[in-house]
């Protein structure tokens, strides 16, 4: 009896906070991230289409505008629009694991720590949750990513543009492409340090706000204050 008791009553991070952290809860943190990155992703296609193109080639994709420009002259609009469809889709999945696991495994190492010491070391579990979440995401989101670098950076008719034959290609020439897996370690290079650091400040900037400019605890605010 005594043990099932102290079991009751452990602390739990899930249930410490003004607003619970209930499935509920997890499941708008998923939403939430599906929307801020798969929208945004999708709607600076363009961009990305030069971006990479850049990188591939810099000798005749110089710089932003002049790439643009090449772009166009050569595909037209849609060659401005490549691989809007595994963007949308790859980064809709990559926000649902780093937004939805991060809240996860933020209370998942507070709950670990204990009440005092996951206060003490928050930064740490920021920099740990953040990490771990993005882990999981970019193996949701590598696959996509692959298949739009590819669709976005292939000389015009080499490769299929279209998301669907370009998704079958991709699979039947695996022992070239390494798909759907053959960028994940450089993947997770890129996105881990930079998802720490995004999560990181961000938790450090929303303290400051509410220690420095908004004094009163932070559920007295009314939503459109908090946002």
């Amino acid at each position: 009896m005594n043990r099932i008791l102290a079991t009751e009553e452990k602390w739990n991070a899930r249930w410490s906070h003004p607003v619970p952290h209930d499935d509920l809860y997890y499941a708008k943190c998923v939403v939430g991230g599906i929307l801020s990155c798969g929208l945004t992703h999708t709607a600076i296609t363009p961009l990305d289409v030069v971006k990479c193109n850049m990188q591939v080639d810099p000798t005749k994709y110089k710089n932003m505008l002049g790439g643009l420009r090449t772009v166009l002259s050569e595909e037209g609009v849609n060659g401005l629009l490549k691989g809007w469809g595994p963007t949308a889709v790859g980064y809709s999945l990559q926000g649902a694991g780093k937004f939805g696991f991060y809240e996860m495994f933020k209370d998942v190492y507070s709950t670990a720590l204990g009440e005092e010491k996951s206060y003490q070391w928050r930064g740490i579990v920021y920099a740990a949750a953040s990490g771990s979440a993005e882990f999981v995401a970019d193996v949701f989101l590598c696959p996509f990513e692959m298949v739009k670098i590819k669709i976005q950076t292939s000389p015009k008719g080499t490769f299929p543009v279209a998301f669907g034959p370009a998704l079958r290609e991709m699979q039947a020439n695996v022992a070239e492409t390494r798909f759907p897996f053959g960028s994940l370690v450089p993947l997770w290079g890129r996105q881990i340090p930079y998802t720490i650091a995004k999560f990181y400040f961000f938790e450090k900037v929303v303290e400051a706000f509410y220690t420095h400019v908004f004094t009163l605890p932070k559920e007295e605010y009314p939503k459109p204050t908090q946002l």
